[in-house]
C-alpha cells in the first residue's frame, strides 16, 4: 500500500546556515495560489513580492529568487511566508518547478539559485 503524504515544511533542505540565516520572511503575491514547500519562486520587479517561478515572464518572476519553506495559500490575498534565500543545500528531486519548464530553463534557474548560495544537489 502506498500512502501519499503532503510535503513537510523544509523537507527539501539538506543543510542550511545556523539560526535563521538561510531564511527570510517574504510576501507571496495574491493570485499565486496554494503552494507547497519546495516551490521555486521568483520576485516581481514592481513590488518585490514573490510568486511561483515563470521562465516565460518579463516581470521579474522569470528569475529564481527563493524556495518556499512551508505550505502557503496566496490564492485570494498576499500572505507572509518563510523562504530559503541564501546559504543552503536543497534536494533537487523535492523542488517544485512550473509545469512545462524546459531543461534549459531549469538549468538557468538552478544557476540563479546557486548565485544566491542555494545549491541544488
Amino acid at each position: 500500500m502506498t500512502i501519499d503524504a503532503p510535503a513537510r515544511a523544509g523537507e527539501f533542505i539538506l543543510s542550511e546556515a545556523n539560526g535563521a540565516r538561510s531564511r527570510e520572511n517574504i510576501t507571496l503575491a495574491a493570485g499565486s495560489g496554494q503552494l507547497a514547500p519546495g516551490t521555486v519562486l521568483g520576485a516581481l520587479a514592481a513590488d518585490g513580492k514573490h510568486t511561483p517561478l515563470n521562465p516565460s515572464a518579463t516581470d521579474g518572476s522569470e528569475s529564481a529568487a527563493a524556495i518556499l519553506y512551508d505550505h502557503a495559500d496566496a490564492t485570494a490575498a498576499d500572505v507572509m511566508a518563510a523562504a530559503i534565500v541564501r546559504d543552503a543545500e536543497v534536494k533537487a528531486d523535492l523542488l517544485i518547478w512550473p509545469d512545462g519548464i524546459t531543461d534549459a530553463q531549469k538549468a538557468t534557474a538552478i544557476a540563479q539559485l546557486q548565485a544566491l548560495g542555494v545549491i541544488v544537489r
